[in-house]
């Protein structure tokens, strides 16, 4: 089946191997929102409803199909999984579980595998370094009047991209550090993403007052050494929590002197991205 979404007149061209309901195609976007941010890379993002569920990077695509179970092993099942590369036969072996596969190429062996399994898969025909040209506002018609919210195009900005605590993080944090703030730009509003060696650890997203502690909790062991960022300003409760949890370094878009102080008392690495992500 052949079709497209039509966007201000743009369309994200796609085929799929069998009909999409309105639900997959929202969390298939929400997927594809998130990808756009890796398409240089091999990386999978795997999408539970319109949730972020896991997103990975890896040497090469099995890697990060890995590296992606192992971030999340339970919503995985039955997941939709969105990746940057071309799937493979071998590819197709390793996610012939999911709900739905979404890639931008899929070779003629791995095609025979899915159809023989009756696997949904969805080939991305606009490439996905131009994925971002295409979103538009998003428009919710609600009782009290219609809501316009323009879609999330920051960046990060060196000029506001700073390392504000005594304890400088390494290169290979700062990796994870923009590699968790990427994901958290796409999560719900009042994110926290955990992650560690270009992998999620958790993703809290949705949630008010408790988003850290429901992230810490699910990382478990894995918060140690691993980088929290959070897509809204966090209290000092919030950098205890961390604290206690051993997370290294901490991103977040700005902090209070309250903050800085007590990072910089347990030698916690901490930097401000100068940018508010706001999203539903």
């Amino acid at each position: 089946q052949n079709a497209s979404s039509e966007r201000n007149e743009k369309t994200i061209d796609y085929s799929s191997s069998k009909p999409l309901s309105y639900a997959d195609i929202l969390s298939i976007t929400k997927g594809l929102n998130v990808i756009s941010e890796f398409f240089d890379v091999n990386a999978v993002v795997t999408v539970s409803g319109t949730n972020i569920s896991a997103v990975a990077l890896g040497k090469s695509l099995e890697e990060a199909i890995v590296q992606a179970m192992d971030s999340n092993p339970l919503d995985f099942v039955n997941a939709n999984v969105v990746v940057s590369a071309e799937i493979d036969s071998d590819a197709a072996k390793m996610l012939k579980g999911v709900n739905i596969i979404i890639a931008p190429k899929f070779t003629k062996n791995a095609v025979e595998y899915l159809d023989s399994h009756d696997t949904c898969y969805v080939s991305i025909e606009t490439p996905l370094k131009d994925y971002k040209k295409y979103l538009s506002n998003e428009t919710i018609v609600t009782p009290l009047g219609t809501l316009v919210q323009t879609p999330n195009l920051s960046e990060l900005d060196k000029e506001t991209f700073k390392v504000v605590s005594k304890n400088k993080p390494t290169v290979e944090q700062i990796e994870d550090a923009v590699f968790a703030w990427k994901v958290a730009k796409h999560a719900k509003s009042q994110a926290v993403v955990i992650a560690k060696d270009l992998k999620t650890s958790a993703v809290a997203q949705g949630l008010r007052s408790d988003a850290s502690e429901y992230a810490l909790n699910a990382a478990c062991e894995r918060a140690k050494d691993a980088v929290l960022a959070s897509d809204i300003p966090l209290d000092v409760h919030d950098i205890n929590a961390a604290i206690q949890c051993r997370i290294a370094l901490v991103i977040v878009p700005s902090a209070s002197s309250k903050v800085v102080e007590t990072v910089d008392k347990y030698g916690l690495a901490l930097i401000t991205t100068g940018i508010t992500n706001k999203l539903f």
